[in-house]
């Protein structure tokens, strides 16, 4: 079907550009002498707001440079107003109410819980998508609007490459950013497969619109039915969440989670919990994990925020939000952790997760990730008969091995005397390149006297300059022996009290009388008030003595116990023998376990600080001066954090954050003055970057269709990048990486064409003219989307049900590889494909 004037009016079109040419015309009163005007130059005319200034004199190469470069601080002054847009939707979708849901275990027979008022699939859809595809939606709007409601060739170009790059190009990121062996799956199978068939669908669709039912005119019913699948989807994905469709067919059951879903009147919210703990008791668990290891409060606080933030199941806004921060230069939502730290935190079991052997401590490492050499003794005690004539020490070195190192070495009386039982030792011992161990003599004095067992002490210092530091066995005790019997075994003391926090008690045995042979005792417990399996962990065991060993540790691990005050205990009795040695006299003691109240005075710091600095992330919680200090300072004003680059970015977007200050915070009026403000901004700016490409395009001879599909695509999409990869990372689904993509390419398709096209059919059938769109590049570039599209969802569903895989992202090594570069090949043949069919090197008639 051709309506009246439809060719007149395409060919119109097609010769608009010819109004960005410079002007040229004859003037009789000057003969032929050519007059030129001034206003009308190179890539002048045609377009909303630039030139802001008259380019006439400027060289084309210079204005595509500065063009060029102005481009891409707008893509940065977009983004970072995104954020703004982003934590205003934030707001808008994080609303909850108080519910009371009964819980026999809980104190007043009830617990309550915050229910959101949004669905997350809606919020996905509506808001979120709107937030995520604002520019490139606006940008369609706008250039309609002011292109006097005729049809342009950017807004719809990026739109569908927008479409392209983020399933092609960002899918291969996400699947192969995945740690090997790891994978993602969709969860909300059921709205990824209605989202996957609109994203189809939607370019299908437009693909019928633009080349089938009215070739190259879009009709009112067309655009109103192309608005009206936005909302429809939106309502179909709803149903399928909410499983409408199969109810049925499907029993309901709520079973125990790491994340814990509670629905109620068909909406839902996520609680974070791990084992139907609270969050308060999760933080309180790993609260004291971190208190026993060798960090600062300020440390341990920034550790433990981390961990939180990173657990806690995030929408799609936040990583979005996320990748604009680290794009700016500003303030991260995930608390910044140092190198030292950065060790420990792999140690952080979840609760339910720690076994027996978790209990001991992890310490830091003392050689700095093996930047500095570790020395000490290789034994912390030592026996010796005096006999003898000489005692053997080792020496290691662990950690930076790759340089000489030296360490002094001293002997201090105990109740032996130098002089008198032994020879004073002093000296320095070298150690050589890669040189990992070396002993040391020290003379023995026998008298032939009878005496009671001995004792020395041998110390290690280094010099501060020596480039090496001491390990934890810096002092030897050496036991001098006067004769050779295996020795009698007992406890140092009849009772021992010890505190909770290192979650182990440390029960010293003895060997008196001899240190000659290995011997081993047996060892039983018995419950007094503490009750074994629930305060502590023992029963029965052997410890065993080396030759010349004379003190030996039994370690009974101890279990948490979140009583204020403590006072339980158990007692340990040495039952026999072997190896010749006999019981001594104390072959039974009493183990008290207390509270540790400096401890848990430490523990609350770091809760409290964790709690500070939990509340300083969240988006919507900001103060016009907040707003001010974080724009004005790199990183927020976490300078310690800061690196190079954070600079230059923080430099680069400090005009944007000082002028988008002034935008209403989030957390005013329930975040509809930022989303209002903000959407107004992003159109202005919206505005310019379309000038901005048209004009760059036009500079270096490419097609406004040519631009679309890749550098505004690019642009408006790097924040989808970043935020997509790092959402692969950290959840433990696919949903927020690449499911949601779909919705937010038929979205693009849906809102972003349909809204403009709505407005300019109902003007155009008003006026009683057809609303032209060319087909052209645009129903080219849809058909070879559409087809790249169809084989990128087959292979992310062939990688669900192929066994070797199993997912949509991640798995082996080799398949991430080969799928990767597939989609990124897709995604290079869409462009070039594209591109030359602009050009007019592929002659494909499309319209």
């Amino acid at each position: 079907m051709e309506l009246p004037n439809t060719t007149e009016k395409c060919e119109k079109l097609q010769k608009k550009a010819e109004t960005r040419l410079p002007a040229m015309s004859g003037n009789s009163s000057l003969g032929n002498t050519p007059v030129f005007d001034i206003n009308n130059y190179t890539c002048s005319l045609g377009y909303l707001l630039l030139p802001a200034i008259n380019e006439y004199t400027w060289s084309v190469n210079v204005r595509a440079i500065l063009y060029l470069l102005g481009l891409l601080w707008c893509f940065l002054g977009v983004a970072y107003v995104a954020d703004i847009f982003m934590a205003s939707i934030e707001r808008i979708t994080s609303k909850t109410r108080i519910v009371r849901i009964s819980d026999p275990e809980a104190e007043n027979g009830y617990r309550q819980v915050d229910l959101k008022v949004w669905n997350d699939t809606v919020a996905n859809l509506s808001l979120m998508a709107l937030g995520t595809s604002a520019p490139e939606i606006l940008l369609s709007v706008i250039e309609i609007v002011g292109n006097n409601m005729e049809s342009g060739e950017l807004g719809p170009g990026t739109i569908v490459g927008s479409a392209a790059f983020n399933l092609l190009f960002i899918s291969a990121i996400c699947i192969y950013c995945i740690p090997d062996g790891e994978i993602r799956r969709i969860a909300s199978v059921k709205v990824f497969a209605v989202t996957a068939f609109s994203c189809i669908f939607a370019y299908v669709w437009l693909a019928i619109v633009l080349l089938a039912i009215s070739p190259n005119v879009i009709e009112v019913w067309e655009a109103v039915l192309t608005f009206v699948f936005f909302p429809l989807l939106i309502l179909i994905a709803y149903a399928a969440d909410k499983n409408f469709f199969l109810k049925r067919f499907l029993k309901k059951r709520q079973e125990e989670q790491d994340v814990v879903g509670i629905q109620m009147s068909g909406e839902v919210t996520r609680l974070h919990s791990f084992q139907d703990k609270s969050v308060d008791e999760e933080m309180a668990l790993l609260a004291k994990e971190l208190g026993r290891q060798d960090l600062s409060p300020e440390e341990a606080a920034n550790l433990l925020s981390h961990r939180i933030a990173s657990e806690v199941p995030h929408s799609r806004g936040w990583y979005r939000i996320n990748a604009i921060r680290n794009m700016t230069g500003g303030r991260k939502l995930l608390p910044p952790i140092n190198d030292t730290t950065q060790s420990l935190y792999g140690h952080m079991a979840k609760p339910e997760e720690k076994t027996e052997s978790d209990v001991v401590t992890v310490k830091t490492d003392p050689s700095q990730g093996g930047k500095k050499a570790v020395v000490q003794f290789t034994a912390a005690s030592v026996a010796v008969m005096e006999n003898e004539g000489k005692v053997r020490l080792g020496i290691k070195r662990t950690g930076l091995m790759n340089k000489p190192v030296s360490v002094k070495v001293e002997t201090i009386n105990g109740t032996a005397v130098a002089g008198e039982d032994y020879k004073a030792f002093e000296g320095t011992v070298e150690f050589k390149k890669n040189e990992a161990l070396r002993e040391i003599f020290i003379e023995i004095v026998d008298d032939f006297e009878w005496e009671p067992d001995e004792f020395f002490f041998v110390k290690l210092k280094v010099d501060a300059d020596s480039g090496c530091v001491l390990g934890p066995i810096s002092i030897c005790e050496v036991t001098i022996i006067n004769d050779d019997e295996p020795g009698t075994i007992q406890f140092s003391k009849p009772s021992y009290v010890v505190k909770e926090t290192g979650l182990k008690a440390l029960i010293p045995l003895v060997r008196l009388g001899g240190a000659d042979g290995h011997i081993s005792v047996k060892w039983q417990t018995k419950d007094i008030t503490a009750i074994e399996g629930k305060d502590y962990s023992g029963k029965e065991g052997i410890l065993e003595f080396d030759n010349q060993e004379t003190t030996k540790n039994l370690i009974i691990n101890l279990f948490e116990s979140n009583k204020a005050e403590r006072d339980e205990s158990f007692q340990i009795e040495l039952t026999e023998t072997t190896g010749g040695a006999t019981l001594g006299k104390i072959s039974k003691t009493v183990v008290t376990i207390i509270n540790d109240e400096e401890f848990n005075g430490l523990v609350n710091r770091i809760l409290n600080m964790t709690k500070a600095n939990l509340e300083a992330l969240e988006l919507h919680k900001t103060t016009y001066m907040q707003q001010f200090i974080e724009a004005m300072n790199v990183n927020g004003g976490q300078l310690a954090t800061a690196t190079f680059v954070d600079y230059i970015l923080h430099f680069c977007s400090f005009f944007w954050k000082i002028l988008f200050a002034f935008i209403p915070p989030a957390q005013y009026c329930g975040g509809w003055p930022a989303f209002f403000v903000s959407l107004a901004v992003i159109g202005l700016l919206t505005a310019i970057i379309g000038d901005l490409a048209g004009i760059f395009g036009c500079l270096i001879g490419l097609e406004d269709s040519i631009t679309a599909i890749t550098l505004v695509a690019m642009g408006t999409s790097m924040p989808d990048t970043f935020a997509s990869k790092t959402a692969a990372m950290m959840e433990k689904t696919a949903d927020n990486s690449v499911g949601n993509v779909n919705g937010s390419n038929s979205v693009n398709v849906f809102l972003g064409l349909g809204l403009p096209w709505l407005i300019a059919a109902i003007y155009h059938h008003v006026k009683g003219n057809p609303f032209i769109v060319p087909a052209g590049s645009l129903g080219f570039s849809v058909i070879i989307y559409t087809g790249t599209a169809v084989i990128a969802i087959a292979v992310l569903i062939g990688r669900r049900l192929m066994p070797s895989i199993g997912a949509e992202l991640g798995g082996p090594k080799c398949s991430k590889i080969i799928c990767s570069i597939f989609f990124l090949t897709l995604w290079v043949l869409y462009v070039i494909l594209s591109a030359l069919q602009t050009k007019g090197i592929i002659d494909v008639k499309i319209g």
